[in-house]
């Protein structure tokens, strides 16, 4: 493995994908970022699947579903953590190792990561392979946290898989200092459910950080890392090399690492640790990367350069520059999963890749659920998320006239997030989703107020209020104008508004 170039060390004039290349790397990473995407029109793939399960219809089950929910509520919730995989690895092994059972491809990073592993699911579904996803947190459902073959659980197999392997988290809960978390227990019920079915892979995304993250029981066949930025400080570190550090836990011996464009810090630390491990690496911008790219209907076309060659007129059905990133990580990251770039030399199948990038979505990311006027809902909950979601909004939306709907954590970097949208958002309402840790409104209308000024802020402390007032005011540009809103600061905040608005 080579280290990093300097500049001054190319020889000779740039080919056309270096000079894309080139310029690619030189662009602010920072725009680059954010868990986001859409789940749109799409031109070549076929009707979606059901992305956001509902209720289950029948009132048994729904009860017995609420019942293990109401379980897990009992537990350390995910912002509760102990920096340590003993309990985890204690329930993995009253198990039998199930996660032991299947490769995996284990995915960190500050943003892009669900979406990565939705496109990495599609391909690998794509190539006819059995996959299962562990993803988080959810947009409205439980249950969509654990996939397979490309759909969230039945609320049945989740009650099931629960039940099954209660027994043995109460063991592991009667010989430890803490009680299994949340974030634990269905870690354990995801990797019992990939060795239950079984699958031919799993696709898993870290929850916080890497090293200690409870889904780091796996030796991931390849660990793909997308863009670090500040997020979780007080747990991961105040600087993206310190963060790098905590993510670069997932790097396991003689992995294939897939490295999205970093902050130089972040990447010296990543790539020190796969040096460590003798890991196999290859970077966005050199090994592989983003060629070209356009807006397309209800998406974009993309020609990628990944490790076997490259792929032209690819159709991604999700909006923004950061979006063509993940999907070329995702492509890299199942290229060397197939062993493309080391045992083989020839490309992917062209047209099974074009088939699976169609097929993608990724509720809560830039997701229209409504017309006239139009509201589009984006999960972005950090500074770098708003700006890349800010800046898709303008390249893929003809909004005139945009209101921002904005429910925030009260443990994320709010002000950042604010003055990325403050530029796009016309008025913005303040609002709280009913989580605990939500900001509550009026405090956010306060750091609003200093961003926005007091003529552009409203207040609603309850959602439906707020969609109400945004959506009013988003009509005063007449029914065929170009108005519209913007919900975003939370995942919470875009599942509680996606129902409201009757999309599940």
């Amino acid at each position: 493995m080579s280290d990093l170039p300097h500049e001054n060390d190319r020889p000779g004039p740039l080919d056309p994908f270096e000079e894309i290349i080139e310029a690619e790397t030189d662009r602010d990473p920072d725009l680059a970022v954010i868990e986001a995407g859409s789940r749109t029109l799409r031109t070549h793939g076929g009707a979606p699947g059901a992305d956001v399960p509902a209720r289950p219809e029948d009132p048994e089950v729904d009860k017995a579903l609420r019942e293990v929910e109401a379980e897990l509520a009992t537990r350390w919730g995910e912002t509760k953590l102990e920096p340590s995989v003993s309990r985890i690895s204690a329930l993995m092994d009253v198990l039998g190792d199930p996660q032991r059972s299947y490769p995996s491809i284990h995915i960190t990073g500050t943003n892009g990561k669900t979406s990565t592993a939705r496109m990495i699911e599609c391909l690998l579904g794509a190539f006819e392979l059995r996959t299962g996803r562990y993803t988080s947190p959810h947009v409205q459902s439980i249950t969509e946290r654990i996939s397979l073959d490309g759909a969230p659980v039945s609320a049945e197999r989740f009650i099931e898989t629960y039940q099954d392997i209660k027994p043995y988290i109460e063991m592991v809960d009667a010989a430890q200092e803490y009680r299994l978390s949340f974030f634990e227990v269905l870690t354990g019920m995801a990797y019992a459910a990939f060795a239950d079915a079984p699958v031919d892979v799993a696709v898993v995304e870290v929850g916080m950080g890497g090293s200690w993250d409870a889904t780091n029981v796996i030796d991931g066949d390849v660990a793909v890392v997308t863009p670090i930025g500040l997020d979780h400080t007080d747990r991961l570190g105040e600087t993206t090399g310190e963060i790098a550090g905590e993510k670069a836990g997932v790097i396991k011996q003689g992995a294939t690492v897939i490295l999205a464009q970093q902050p130089v810090d972040a990447a010296q630390v990543l790539l020190k640790k796969a040096v460590e491990v003798d890991a196999t690496v290859a970077r966005e911008g050199l090994e592989f990367g983003v060629v070209a790219r356009q807006v397309a209907v209800g998406g974009q076309m993309l020609t990628l350069r990944g490790l076997g060659g490259e792929y032209p007129e690819v159709y991604l059905p999700l909006h923004g520059a950061h979006q063509a990133h993940n999907a070329a990580v995702a492509l890299a990251a199942v290229e060397a999963f197939f062993g493309v770039g080391a045992q083989r030399a020839e490309p992917l199948d062209i047209d099974t890749v074009r088939k699976a990038f169609a097929a993608v979505s990724s509720p809560g990311r830039l997701e229209v659920v409504r017309r006239s006027p139009t509201v589009v809902l984006d999960a972005a909950h950090n500074p770098a998320g708003a700006e890349a979601a800010a800046e898709a909004v303008r390249e893929a939306f003809d909004f005139t006239r945009l209101i921002g709907v904005v429910g925030a954590s009260g443990d994320k970097n709010v002000r950042g997030l604010l003055e990325a949208f403050e530029p796009i958002f016309a008025e913005v309402v303040v609002t709280q989703n009913s989580s605990h840790r939500a900001m509550d409104a009026d405090e956010l209308a306060a750091i609003a107020v200093e961003v926005f000024g007091d003529e552009r802020v409203q207040v609603e402390p309850r959602l439906p209020d707020a969609l109400e007032a945004a959506i009013t005011l988003a009509e005063e540009e007449g029914e065929f104008a170009g108005g519209g809103v913007l919900v975003t600061g939370s995942v919470i905040t875009v599942g509680e508004a996606r129902l409201l608005l009757g999309k599940g």
